[in-house]
This record gives structure tokens, C-alpha cells and sequence, in this order.
């Protein structure tokens, strides 16, 4: 075996430790944020009740709004599995295309998620108005702030695909980011039936 040969085995081998050691940091990480959001949802569960006697939570709240936003992140899922599937049949192009869509979508979600901040405040129910609202505002902002996270991470990977192309590093980290968007939408459907529709009912 010459010295050609033993250096790309090695270059091989590196790689699949790196990719090895990146797959279970991630899942690492994916079981922290279990932890941090069922810590809020207890939070929230515990708190929901207490509004300093103002109106109910869902007095706050508009179905149609929420619904919208809710489909707006259902949809980027979708689109980020299709990213996913051009990935593997290596067309790039489709890839850009699809998470395109998906940092449209996902963008969209997060002006929403602001616009009802916003009104939120601006009527004088702040984070600071009760126990229930503080809750409300840590849960849904810290969801927020993993889906801002996630555009930004869907940014960076578009660049590499742009200046790679599709090569192995690029499908790991698309199909790790996937399973993180998934993630989010999961944790959204918790959040969009105890938060939201629960206090509808």
C-alpha cells in the first residue's frame, strides 16, 4: 500500500469520526432542548392560571392568527424534507430551491410570532403583567428563538451548498438540520394545543 493510499484511508477515516462525534453531540443537544422546553410546558402548565386578575389567556389570543402561523411552519417542513430528498439524488439546484422556501416560510413564521408580541405589549399585556403571561412569553419566545436559529443555520448551509456543491459534509449537516426543523415543528404542535387551543376550549 503506498503513501497516497494510506493518507486518503486516513482522510476517510477522520471524516467518519468527525461525522460520528457531530451525530451524537447533536442528539446531545436535541435531548437538552426535550428537557428545556418540558421544564417550560411544566412552567406554563403550573402558571397558566394565575393573570393577576386580568382575562384568561385565551382572551389574548386570536385561533385564525395562531392556525395561520401554524401552517406556515407545518408547510417548512414539508419543504425541508424535499431539500432533503434533492440532497440525496444530488440535484442542488432543487436543494437551494426548497430551502429557500423553507427560510421563507420560517421567516414568515417568526414576523408573525413578533406582530402577536407586539400586540401583546403594546395592549399592556407584557411578560411583566402576570405569572401566565411570563410563562407564555418564555415558551413561545424560546420556540421562536430556535426557529430564528435555524434560519440563520439554513443561511449558512445554503452558502455552503452554493460554493461545495452536494458532497457528503453537505448532506450530513442537511440532514441534521432537517431533523432539527422537525424538531421544532413537533415541539410547535405541543405548543399550538396546550398553549393555544387548550385555552380556547
Amino acid at each position: 500500500m503506498n503513501h497516497d493510499t494510506m493518507n486518503i484511508r486516513e482522510e476517510h477515516m477522520e471524516e467518519r469520526e468527525r461525522a460520528s462525534i457531530a451525530s451524537v453531540g447533536f442528539w446531545v443537544y436535541i435531548m437538552s432542548d426535550c428537557l428545556l422546553f418540558g421544564s417550560l410546558f411544566a412552567t406554563f402548565a403550573v402558571l397558566e392560571g394565575n393573570t393577576f386578575a386580568g382575562p384568561a389567556l385565551g382572551k389574548h389570543f386570536s385561533l385564525p392568527f395562531v392556525l395561520v402561523e401554524t401552517m406556515l411552519l407545518l408547510t417548512s417542513s414539508v419543504t425541508a424534507g424535499f431539500g432533503l430528498l434533492a440532497a440525496r439524488r444530488g440535484a442542488r439546484r432543487h436543494v437551494l430551491a426548497w430551502l429557500f422556501a423553507t427560510f421563507l416560510l420560517g421567516a414568515a413564521f417568526v414576523a408573525l410570532e413578533i406582530a402577536e408580541f407586539r400586540t401583546l405589549v403594546l395592549e399592556g399585556y407584557g411578560p411583566s403583567t402576570s405569572a401566565a403571561l411570563s410563562s407564555f412569553f418564555t415558551l413561545v419566545g424560546t420556540h421562536g428563538l430556535h426557529v430564528a436559529t435555524g434560519l440563520l443555520w439554513m443561511a449558512v448551509l445554503m452558502i455552503y451548498v452554493v460554493a461545495r456543491g452536494i458532497t457528503g459534509g453537505a448532506l450530513r449537516r442537511l440532514t441534521l438540520f432537517t431533523l432539527f426543523w422537525h424538531f421544532l415543528d413537533i415541539v410547535w404542535i405541543f405548543i399550538f394545543t396546550i398553549v393555544y387551543l387548550f385555552n380556547f376550549i
